[in-house]
């Protein structure tokens, strides 16, 4: 008997973290690759740069089935700003999506999902704005976080600040995804 639970427990502690590795939440894109740089159509257009300012698609999957909404911030930590610097903010998204589309982040939120809100980004306007380091700094790294949230929406307006934002994600957050690319000039 004590051999045959052995056995199972043998087989728990194999399969487990097998499992557990299938079901973790992943953000993938088919324009920014985690660790590369990130092209000139997503750029911003503005501050001395001159990019297509277009937000990548993205991509997740594998999220906690309690999941009631998303949200996707694009963030920069290595910002003079001594806080880094909210690039996008987009919350309230409804638990069926598993995607942007590549411009999903239009100000005017024509291509963001039905009833999700972009609020203020560290540019002072909603929507998505795309990187813009210092020239001559080394090249930035900008994360692109998928937040899954335990709840349907933050209590939050457009006009909400990346940090107001930050705290609510983190509050409510079930899990999230990120990946990283750079971009310097």
């Amino acid at each position: 008997m004590r051999c045959a639970w052995f056995s199972v427990l043998l087989a728990m502690v194999v399969v487990l973290p097998a499992v557990s590795f299938a079901a973790d939440f992943r953000l993938t894109s088919p324009t920014i690759k985690d660790q590369g740089t990130i092209g000139n159509e997503h750029v911003y257009n503005g501050f001395g740069c001159s990019g297509g300012n277009v937000s990548p698609e993205l991509r997740w999957e594998q999220a906690p089935k309690e999941t009631k909404s998303f949200a996707v911030t694009v963030y920069d930590p290595d910002a003079p700003t001594g806080s880094g610097w909210w690039h996008w903010i987009i919350f309230n998204i409804p638990p069926s999506v598993t995607s942007l589309q590549a411009g999903a982040g239009k100000p005017d939120g024509g291509g963001a999902p039905q009833g999700s809100i972009q609020s203020m980004t560290d540019f002072g306007q909603s929507g998505y704005g795309g990187p813009c380091p210092p020239p001559g700094d080394k090249p930035h790294r900008y994360v692109f976080t998928v937040y899954a949230l335990k709840v349907d929406r933050l209590p939050l307006k457009k006009e909400a600040s990346g940090a107001m934002a930050g705290f609510y994600l983190n509050q409510n957050a079930l899990g999230k995804a990120s990946l990283t690319a750079k971009y310097g000039r």
